[in-house]
């Protein structure tokens, strides 16, 4: 029901809002920091309504975008081009620093090395899935990979513990004793998970043959094309797996 034309302005805002909606994302399994790093990001971004000058995946996407258009490493042509100005903007506060270039570009050099573990990471499993390839329980990997899992969780649900331990709270220094034990035998036992390791690797056959493809093959499939894309040869062989992956995007 409207009344006096608000409802259907504030509709018109919803839909303006859903419209506008950034949409990106890298599918790495959790096996990298990169989605820990955009959800604190994002939030920083949020709370401060400064969504262009705090990096976070929109910047992350226009980067990549970036290396599409220029290569690999060009980052000076890539931060000249007008379509990718966003990039820009979280070093503005930088600009009277002597080594500001230098800041700048190690920044982005860093950024897309994640990027590209994230993305080779993701075209792993989608092909793990493609093969239908499953986790084996028993293997040394899963088990450490639990651990870290209950470490990790053990440590972030009682982080507040800590402060209330020194501030006198006698009941929290005894629970931070029990958790402090049981993150010690954790980790004892990811010391011996650890060590049973560096044999398990040895046995692990090539990547080719897991994949069930010779690295000629697989080489060919990152830089295989849609045909949509054949007049776009010369420029993007030297990146293929970028190509691939923002092909879907842009």
């Amino acid at each position: 029901k409207l009344q006096n034309g608000d409802g259907g302005k504030e509709s018109g805002e919803k839909k303006k809002a859903a419209k506008s909606r950034f949409m990106f994302n890298i599918a790495d399994g959790g096996f990298t920091e990169l989605h820990s790093l955009w959800q604190n990001e994002e939030r920083a971004a949020t709370v401060t309504k400064k969504t262009n000058e705090i990096w976070h995946r929109r910047h992350d996407y226009w980067l990549l975008a970036g290396i599409i258009q220029h290569g690999y490493a060009r980052w000076q042509d890539i931060q000249n081009d007008v379509k990718f100005a966003i990039l820009n903007e979280p070093f503005k506060g930088e600009m009277n620093r002597g080594n500001f270039l230098e800041i700048k570009n190690k920044f982005l050099a860093r950024r897309f090395k994640l990027l590209e573990q994230a993305l080779v990471i993701e075209e792993q499993l989608r092909r793990a899935a493609y093969l239908n390839m499953s986790e084996d329980p028993s293997h040394p990997s899963m088990a450490l990979n639990t651990r870290f899992s209950e470490v990790e969780c053990l440590a972030e649900s009682h982080q507040h513990l800590s402060k209330e331990s020194m501030s006198g709270n006698k009941p929290a220094n005894a629970v931070l004793h029990k958790v402090l034990k049981q993150l010690e035998e954790l980790l004892s036992d990811m010391k011996a998970d650890v060590t049973r390791l560096p044999a398990t690797i040895a046995r692990i056959p090539p990547v080719a043959v897991r994949l069930q493809m010779s690295e000629r093959n697989i080489l060919s499939r990152l830089a295989s094309r849609g045909p949509e894309t054949q007049t776009q040869t010369q420029q993007v062989r030297s990146r293929p797996i970028l190509y691939l992956y923002l092909l879907i995007y842009i």
